[in-house]
C-alpha cells in the first residue's frame, strides 16, 4: 500500500507541476505577445514621426526656395529700377545742358 500511496502522490505532484508549467508558459506567451504589440506600436509611431519629419523638411525646403526666388526677383527689380532712375537722371542732365548751352559736342 505504501508504494501505491507513493505512486499516487507522485502522480498528483506531476499533475500539479504540469499545471504550473502550463500556467507559466501561458503567462510567458501573453507577455511576449503584449511586448510584441507594444514594439509594433512604437515602431509605427517612429515611422509616423519619420514621415512627418520628412514632410516638414520638404515644406521647409520649398519655402526656402520660394524665399530665394522672391529675393532674386526683388534684386532684379531693384537693379532695373536703379538703371531707369540713372537713365532718367542722365536724360534730365542732358536736357539742362542743352537748354543752357553747356552741352558741347
Amino acid at each position: 500500500m505504501n508504494s501505491e500511496r507513493a505512486s499516487y502522490n507522485a502522480g498528483v505532484a506531476k499533475g500539479q507541476t504540469q499545471e504550473k508549467a502550463s500556467n507559466m508558459m501561458e503567462k510567458a506567451a501573453n507577455t511576449a505577445q503584449s511586448a510584441g504589440q507594444q514594439m509594433k506600436a512604437k515602431a509605427q509611431g517612429a515611422a509616423d514621426a519619420g514621415q512627418a519629419k520628412g514632410q516638414t523638411e520638404e515644406k521647409t525646403n520649398n519655402m526656402m526656395d520660394m524665399a530665394g526666388n522672391a529675393a532674386q526677383s526683388a534684386k532684379e527689380t531693384m537693379q532695373e529700377a536703379g538703371q531707369q532712375v540713372m537713365a532718367t537722371a542722365q536724360g534730365a542732365a542732358d536736357a539742362v545742358k542743352n537748354a543752357t548751352g553747356m552741352n558741347k559736342k
